[in-house]
């Protein structure tokens, strides 16, 4: 149900707007003036905003104004008793979706506010995906198409605006910065601090402080007093990256912090109250890790409020094309080259590799090739080995060789083993659950899971 704002000053007005409204099924909130109007927008989740041109205190083009500061996308439709070319001129500039001369037919206006709504269901739909629109709002650019990436952005949508925690479950290189910069960009705390913190990067003995902030004189080296970034991100979003890796014992601290929303500063006597919201991400396995006593159960089902697990590249290879043009486009610009694109060949190689590393392995392999391209064309010559790590990045299919026995042998034992490692990732380990979508038993699946060597 979508609710309304009426900004009418008018009760006869209001009133027969708010009972045609509520006769559609609309759920409505009325101000009888334009600051009242706009405080409401401050205040409550608005879908659409109906307002009068006339007003006390503000008009309606300050409404129109304040409710595009709040969200962009939310559509605005003006009435005016006074209508003129010129007035509807102004508010369509100032981003109103539609203009309405009193009186009007009361089906028309009905039909007005069902498009504009259905307008901006469009627009915000996969928001994440549309470049003109990320680029508007400011929101990170994430590329793909394909219908898990596509899964991912529309329930990244739904639970942005909320105080959620969400943990981010994926491989390295997946993107999972992204994303947690995409909740909290759509998010009312926007205007509020995003602070990131590697958990993996920080020194375990410098990230209780880093995290809490500490009191002067509190270690050796504590010259001055120093916030923590809890405080520093009031009101705003932590990201706590590579969570798994959080020293056992700052977990319990964490822990309260999430709990109570208070933080103490080493060295600190009194506790300071925190409005943060949280998002973690981790590439680790979290619930094994708990089993293994390596990792809080009780802070883990705090972070697992709401879990989004972000695909490897390997699963959404239709996505390879538009990121290849993409970080083509980008280094190219970057280097400052002429490169008209990359060849069908080197694309279907692309295509065809593992990506280990996904986005950040292919982006890099990218930004190699277009440094290495001498023409006006990227062709598989251009990708190279690895040689300080050994592994290919990008390789031609190797050719087959063999009796059709072995060959049948070996596409077996590779898609039976690239199977078991998707579905136990899809269970999160558990080898009982995963023998049953294998419809296989569990001493079978155990075989194979020693043969193919996928535990180590």
């Amino acid at each position: 149900m979508e609710t309304i704002l009426v900004v009418e000053d008018k009760e006869s007005m209001a009133a027969m707007l708010k009972e045609t409204l509520e006769s559609e099924g609309y759920k409505v909130v009325s101000a009888g003036d334009g600051l009242e109007g706009i405080n409401y927008l401050k205040e409550g989740k608005i879908d659409l905003v109906l307002t009068d041109l006339k007003l006390p205190h503000k008009d309606g083009i300050d409404v129109l104004t304040a409710s595009k500061e709040e969200n962009q996308l939310r559509p605005v439709i003006i009435m005016t008793a006074y209508g003129s070319v010129e007035t509807a001129v102004e508010a369509m500039k100032r981003g109103a979706v539609d203009f309405i001369a009193k009186p009007f037919d009361t089906d028309h206006l009905l039909m007005l506010i069902k498009r504009a709504i259905e307008t901006q269901r469009l627009m915000t739909e996969n928001i994440l995906l549309k470049e003109e629109f990320a680029s508007k709002l400011g929101l990170p650019k994430i590329i793909g198409k394909s219908e898990k990436i596509t899964n991912v952005a529309q329930i990244v949508q739904r639970v942005a605006p909320t105080r959620t925690t969400v943990l981010l479950i994926g491989e390295s290189g997946t993107g999972k910065e992204l994303f947690a910069r995409a909740l909290h960009n759509l998010s009312n705390r926007k205007e509020f601090p995003f602070i990131p913190i590697n958990c993996a990067a920080i020194p375990r003995d410098l990230l209780e402080s880093e995290l809490f902030g500490h009191e002067k004189g509190s270690f050796t080296s504590a010259d001055t007093k120093k916030l923590g970034k809890f405080e520093l991100g009031d009101r705003g979003t932590i990201f706590l990256d590579e969570i798994g890796d959080l020293d056992f014992v700052l977990q319990s601290k964490l822990l309260r912090a999430i709990e109570t929303g208070e933080i103490e500063r080493v060295g600190a006597v009194k506790a300071v109250h925190v409005d943060v919201r949280i998002v973690a991400a981790s590439n680790k396995d979290l619930e094994r890790a708990v089993e293994e006593k390596k990792f809080r159960e009780d802070l883990f089902y705090r972070l697992n409020v709401f879990p989004i697990r972000i695909p490897p590249l390997r699963e959404r290879k239709e996505d390879i094309p538009l990121l290849v043009e993409y970080f083509v486009k980008k280094y190219c610009l970057e280097i400052k080259t002429s490169l008209k694109g990359i060849s069908k060949e080197a694309l279907a190689m692309l295509m065809n590799c593992f990506w280990k590393g996904n986005i950040r392995e292919l982006e890099n392999a990218i930004e190699r090739a277009v440094i290495l391209c001498d023409g006006d064309t990227i062709a598989p010559e251009h990708f190279i080995i690895d040689r300080q790590f050994g592994s290919v990045l990008c390789e031609k299919p190797e050719p087959l060789e063999g009796t059709l026995g072995s060959i049948s042998k070996e596409a077996t034992r590779k898609a039976e083993s690239q199977r078991i490692i998707d579905v136990l990732g899809e269970t999160k380990g558990n080898k009982t659950r995963a023998a049953e979508i294998l419809q296989v038993s569990y001493k079978t699946l155990l075989t194979k899971i020693k043969e193919y060597g996928i535990e180590a």
